[in-house]
């Protein structure tokens, strides 16, 4: 029961806590703290903050990050040489090394590259052009006037002079030798020159270690760790290790103080309290997911960002929660004012915020949502624990946010909520907050509920209006339903601290044009598939690219990981770090790359389509490791397209309010028991990749792309690819418009924006035919690059990756939800985990302000045409 658990985060034994001295001693030197501009990074003032954090909390479990928090997770880490195939710096040069030697071995192989660097040679020194040698004295002239030494008389050379002029001349000669060699023609010879790039690619793909994933997952889902909480602090603290044992530079915790809401205790109830003969009480909870001895704790369920409130109302049953599913019961006569409104998860209306959302504009005073078997349960398959779906106890939580309005901390949209800062908006009337309580339920619950409908209201006939509950007959309800008690008693932090862990690998050529890899670590339970199989990979991937860094490696773009905090509830923690480095980020970022669930089936998934040439090039080195076919060769078969990005992750603020160019990965398989206290390690062990093959093969697509964006001397998106699918998006948007125009007639010409779409096409042909005649240039002539063309090429790159930030409107944004800039890309209004194209004009189309539409149209096609033409100027 509830009120019988432990203290949350008591001292476990295999969890090591550390005493105060021990875990208020210093950092290690090579990690710094990225803290607000009122902080101090001292050990006087973190003690005294940790003092003050010490301090008894009313969070009835949900206790924010203390000194106990940060035990030592050293030992808790897998070395470096945990199973694995090197164990050292100077391993790894010797097995690259040792590939160059293989590689020498092949004549033809040899010959290619001796070729290469006599072809370099050769081009150097023809470069030499001295018109007046023909002018010079030969050698034999000079010598038969050099004077003889008489008879008898001894030459004595002075050696110190001879010592110092030798020295100067082969300084000389040094200095010349740099010079017409390529060693200075960047991008062509470079620091890590050393570095065959086929070599790296085999050696990253060669070497994840799928027992150190499996490992990394196991560690990470020992304990829930919402967003907020100690649990979730000590996983940063143990991603920032990992950061610090792989060599990255400028390793940290980044903390935001935002808004996060917690359950009580005894805090929620949902019970039907008349007629008396009909009274009863839910659960709520779910049962232990892991066996009691075990002593692994589990969250409350409970939804983020909900309403706090006490309300009763008679039952009414809206099927999906859409706007559509309310207005068809207001069509049979349903009047939906003042009622507790079920609804079930997924269908029509994804998004669980505006299921919420529409209960409250149809006049409901709560709302339940609860998992139907219909969806994720036993009707698809084996429940968990004999099968991978939802069992009958299993709850969907989640947050009720509306981040389709607003993202990151809804108290501060639009700046960061750094430590110390003032300003805040107000929480009650909030645009990203609902006003109404909401609260999610097992189906065992809502069972209960449904059976209670019978006779009330309309009999359900539609099939498709019906769930999966068994031993329900399907009614509305109506005013005459039984009358439901919704309570949501919660704790509500308008400060709350969530901490990102980030760190580096600085770039050698462009360090200040980043290629950002993120993943989010906070989870509503365990967190098994959600987040925990994408931080699993990332932490390899960091090991992989950390032993590349000893050896020797750079990149020629800086590459930033980040752990991001707060995602579940809003996507807060990459959204203030947008927030807090906007402007850096929409002048000088490349491309984010972002893996949130890694993992949970054999299907590959993946959006952004600027992306897609450079993606299907790691595919075609990657096989499934079910077929032995590489990914490339299913994508192609499959007929698989990169779509859009919606919401629902951390690319959001990225794209949406930074414009940087966003790719999302994935695995993709069946339901399971998503936000549930069952989505742990046994789930994924069993049921999701009991091998770790996907979870290998994702690692590996993840590294080779980190790898290709990083350091191919032309940054490897595809505008070619991107102005074709921005044509297809206007296409689409008018075909939306007819059919709409169809029962609302209106005048509105797309004739605008659809030239600036093939203005688009014309300069992204300009502009990717100069990267071709630039590696014609210069792989044609043995990889020589001057300097004057190197310096074209970084310019090429800037121009590229500014493409997207061109692309926002940074003055405006989309009406009624300004914090939004992208004029191409941003969360349905009405559907925020789905993607929207020119989300102005389809907003105002959808709510029927055509004058408004007009407007949104011509204002797309001025941005687009303009980031068109700079493309080429």
């Amino acid at each position: 029961m509830v009120d019988e658990k432990h203290n949350r985060y008591e001292q476990q034994e295999f969890l090591p806590i550390p005493t105060y001295e021990e875990a208020t001693s210093s950092r290690p030197s090579s990690s710094t703290s990225h803290l607000g501009p009122e902080e101090v990074s001292h050990d006087a003032e973190r003690q005294g903050l940790l003092s003050r954090d010490r301090q008894p909390t009313h969070h009835d479990g949900y206790q924010p990050p203390t000194v106990d928090s940060a035990r030592s997770s050293l030992d808790l880490l897998p070395s470096s040489g945990h199973d694995s195939r090197r164990s050292s710096a100077e391993e790894l040069q010797r097995e690259i090394q040792q590939m160059d030697m293989e590689e020498l071995r092949d004549p033809s192989s040899r010959a290619n590259r001796f070729s290469k660097r006599i072809t370099n040679l050769t081009h150097s020194l023809s470069s030499i052009n001295l018109p007046f040698r023909q002018w010079l004295p030969s050698r034999q002239y000079i010598r038969a006037r050099i004077p003889s030494l008489p008879q008898g008389v001894r030459f004595q050379p002075n050696w110190i002079i001879v010592g110092r002029i030798f020295a100067i001349f082969l300084v000389i000669f040094i200095i010349w030798l740099f010079f017409i060699s390529d060693l200075f023609a960047v991008g062509s010879r470079r620091v890590n020159n050393m570095f065959d790039p086929d070599n790296l690619r085999a050696y990253v793909q060669g070497h994840i270690d799928p027992d150190n994933i499996r490992h990394n997952l196991q560690h990470a889902t020992q304990f829930d760790h919402m967003a907020g909480t100690e649990g979730n602090y000590f996983l940063a603290k143990w991603v920032e290790t990992s950061y610090i044992q792989a060599g990255l530079e400028n390793v940290g915790l980044e903390r935001f103080d935002v808004y996060l809401n917690y359950p009580k205790q005894g805090g929620r109830r949902v019970a039907i309290i008349d007629p008396p003969e009909l009274a009863w009480e839910a659960k709520i909870e779910e049962e232990l997911a892991y066996p009691a001895e075990f002593e692994a704790r589990q969250t409350m369920v409970f939804h983020g960002h909900s309403k706090l409130g006490n309300v009763t109302g008679p039952l009414i049953y809206a099927n999906y929660g859409s706007r559509q599913d309310f207005q068809d019961l207001k069509d049979q006569g349903i009047d939906v004012k003042g009622s507790i409104a079920v609804v079930r998860y997924y269908g029509s209306q994804p998004d669980r915020s505006l299921k919420v959302k529409a209960a409250e504009q149809a006049g409901a005073v709560g709302c339940i949502i609860y998992s139907d078997p219909a969806e994720d349960g036993f009707i698809k398959g084996e429940p968990y624990p004999r099968g991978r779906y939802m069992p009958e106890d299993g709850v969907q939580r989640g947050s009720v946010g509306l981040s389709s309005w607003v993202v990151g901390d809804v108290l501060s949209p639009g700046f960061a909520s750094l430590p110390g800062e003032k300003r805040r908006e107000p929480k009650d009337n909030n645009p990203g907050l609902p006003k109404i309580p909401s609260i999610p339920l097992a189906w065992r619950d809502a069972q209960k509920l449904l059976q209670a409908l019978k006779g009330h209201g309309k009999k359900i006939e539609d099939t498709k209006a019906k769930g999966g509950v068994p031993d329900v007959e399907w009614w509305t309800g109506d005013s005459t339903s039984p009358t439901v008690h919704l309570r949501n008693d919660q704790i509500e932090k308008e400060r709350e601290g969530i901490y990102n862990v980030l760190g580096k690998i600085t770039g050698v050529e462009q360090p200040q044009n980043p290629i950002i890899v993120g993943n989010h670590r906070d989870a509503w339970c365990f967190g098994g598939a959600d987040p925990g199989s994408g931080t699993a990979v990332m932490l390899e991937v960091v090991r992989i690219f950390g032993e590349l860094s000893k050896a020797g490696w750079r990149p020629l773009r800086t590459i930033e990981f980040a752990s991001w905090d707060g995602e579940e509830y809003n996507m807060i923690g990459s959204t203030e770090h947008v927030e807090a480095r906007i402007e850096d980020l929409r002048r000088d970022a490349c491309a984010y790359i972002n893996v949130d669930v890694a993992v949970t089936g054999t299907e590959f998934k993946a959006g952004g389509p600027i992306f897609e040439s450079a993606l299907k090039r790691v595919l075609e080195r990657v096989s499934d490791p079910n077929s032995n076919r590489t990914f490339l060769e299913i994508w192609d078969e499959n007929k698989t397209t990169m779509d859009g990005l919606g919401s629902g992750s951390d690319f959001v603020g990225f794209l949406d309010l930074a414009g940087t160019s966003s790719l999302d990965m994935r695995f993709e398989g069946a339901a399971f028991p998503y936000h549930s206290c069952y989505d742990n390690f046994n789930w994924m062990a069993r049921f999701g990749d009991s091998e770790f093959r996907y979870h290998t093969a994702m690692a590996k697509i993840w590294a080779l792309l980190i790898l290709d964006m990083a350091d191919r001397p032309l940054l490897p998106l595809d505008l070619n690819v991107y102005a074709r699918e921005v044509t297809k998006y206007v296409n689409d948007l008018e075909a939306n418009y007819a059919m709409v125009r169809d029962s609302k007639p209106s005048a509105l010409n797309f004739q605008t924006l659809k030239d600036a779409a093939n203005h688009f096409v014309t300069n992204a042909k300009v502009f990717e035919d100069w990267g071709t005649a630039w590696s014609n240039a210069v792989y044609d002539t043995g990889g020589f690059e001057s300097i004057t063309l190197a310096n074209q090429r970084i310019d090429h790159n800037i121009r590229m990756a500014n493409l997207e930030t061109n692309l926002l409107d940074v003055d405006g944004g989309l009406p009624g939800r300004e914090q939004y800039k992208h004029i191409i890309f941003a969360p349905q209004l009405w559907n925020g985990y789905g993607t929207t194209y020119f989300p102005g004009v389809r907003d105002a189309i959808d709510e029927g302000e055509w004058e408004l539409a007009q407007k949104q149209v011509e204002k797309a096609a001025r941005i687009l045409r303009n980031a068109a033409t700079m493309l080429n100027t």
